[in-house]
């Protein structure tokens, strides 16, 4: 199942040349983890206040097809992996609202929970095992 996520490209988006920086796009694709998470009710307000885990990202990757412009209407659709029982993936496609079977940006970032304070891979708790099956 792929989570989309809507978004417009703000002027504060874009670097001086009139375009979406790579920082600045991998942190639309965060926007999109985020909200994937909160769409199962996992608040990551609480998940951050009990501090019992960290899930670090620990690799991403972008890779701009187009440019991304100011004003542009996008979706970031994502879809995730499970690839142990302490980590997983996430891969990304931006795409034009317009032109929804044009592929502008690809990204993947990759992410291991932690115990915060041991700094050693614990397993995924539920919340996020079940998030990882309905997205």
């Amino acid at each position: 199942m792929t989570f989309t996520h809507s978004r417009m490209v703000y002027l504060s988006d874009t670097d001086a040349a009139g375009v979406v920086y790579f920082a600045t796009g991998l942190q639309m694709c965060h926007e999109a983890y985020e909200a994937s998470l909160d769409s199962v009710g996992i608040s990551l307000q609480q998940f951050l206040a009990e501090g019992k885990i960290a899930i670090p990202i620990v690799h991403a990757a972008i890779d701009f097809l187009r440019p991304l412009h100011c004003g542009d209407k996008l979706q970031i659709n994502l879809i995730t992996t499970r690839l142990k029982d302490s980590e997983f993936a996430i891969a990304y496609q931006i795409v034009s609202v317009s032109e929804p079977n044009k592929v502008l940006v690809k990204a993947n970032t990759r992410h291991v929970c932690i115990d915060p304070q041991a700094r050693t891979r614990i397993e995924l708790p539920d919340a996020i095992a079940q998030w990882l099956d309905k997205i």
